[in-house]
């Protein structure tokens, strides 16, 4: 376990940027749903690792050997590990985790409040402010939250296609990527990167479904820089991270994406940033069922040992 369990804790410094590479190179679905798995597997190598040395390192300690029924000292070198700097990076990365879980519950009960003074319309709700704004609140039912300063800044045909924006951030669940893109970074460093790339594929992806529901690119394009620069100069209250809104990221980059022909670039790098990613991704799988699989016959037999 020595060699294997430290693996999943390095690996994420390469997958990281090869999957930003990779999803450039993707449809933006294609490139959301790529980004928050690679996200969420490299996340759960890194808590099985840490969770895997803080046992090995701990199991050393007589009082928690002897609540497992064996000898510390039956156990094999290979599974001795600096317990104290595991449990404290375990503890860590627990607590980042809970921060950000309380931090996204705070805000979204705090957006859901400003609906008491709104006007409903199904998913709709129209804020009363002449600040700019719309977003996607996630909830039970969800909804899409247009302040009057935002309507009126957009004709009415920019109008549809920012509602179709905002539809598809709630009918694709984005804010569930959102949400594990938060918890990614929160439990490695590396995996910090990936949020930003994550929240700008979301944000063609609901483009491209906008584009689609109203049947014009330039029409949502022309809605999209509106929208931004709207929002620009009469900026509306803070908005929960996990609500995804159609002025976000950046706006020239889904402006010019909008307005040139939806493919997927292709071509030997993208391949080759496949296949180096796939392999990343196994071999963090592979080398924490190997660190457990050490670890757990590693207790048989000192519980073994010490039974005879």
């Amino acid at each position: 376990m020595s060699l294997a369990v430290w693996v999943p804790l390095f690996l994420p410094l390469l997958a990281a940027p090869l999957a930003r590479r990779l999803a450039d190179r993707c449809t933006p679905r294609a490139a959301a749903l790529l980004l928050a798995g690679t996200a969420g597997a490299l996340a759960a190598g890194t808590v099985v690792s840490l969770g895997l040395l803080a046992l090995a390192g701990l199991l050393r300690l007589p009082f928690v050997a002897g609540l497992a029924h064996l000898a510390p000292h039956w156990l094999p070198a290979a599974s001795a590990v600096p317990a104290g700097a595991a449990v404290l990076a375990l503890i860590a990365v627990t607590a980042l985790v809970s921060g950000a879980a309380r931090r996204q519950y705070a805000d979204l009960a705090r957006a859901r409040r400003t609906l008491h003074t709104a006007t409903a319309d199904g998913p709709l709700a129209l804020l009363h402010d002449e600040r700019a704004d719309a977003y996607a609140l996630p909830g039970r039912p969800g909804r899409i939250v247009v302040t009057t300063g935002m309507l009126d800044a957009l004709p009415a045909a920019e109008r549809a296609a920012l509602l179709a924006h905002e539809h598809a951030h709630l009918a694709g669940r984005h804010h569930l990527f959102l949400a594990l893109g938060e918890y990614a970074a929160a439990v490695h460093p590396a995996l910090r990167g990936l949020r930003p790339a994550l929240g700008f594929h979301l944000e063609r992806w609901a483009d491209e479904s906008a584009a689609h529901a109203v049947g014009d690119r330039a029409l949502t394009a022309r809605a999209v820089g509106r929208a931004a620069l709207a929002a620009a100069r009469a900026p509306g209250a803070p908005r929960p991270r996990l609500a995804a809104g159609a002025h976000g990221g950046p706006v020239p980059r889904r402006v010019a994406a909008l307005l040139a022909p939806p493919t997927a670039r292709r071509g030997p790098g993208r391949t080759a940033a496949a296949l180096l990613l796939s392999c990343c991704l196994a071999t963090t799988a592979a080398t924490a069922l190997e660190a457990t699989t050490d670890l757990h016959q590693a207790v048989e037999t000192a519980q073994a040992a010490t039974g005879r």
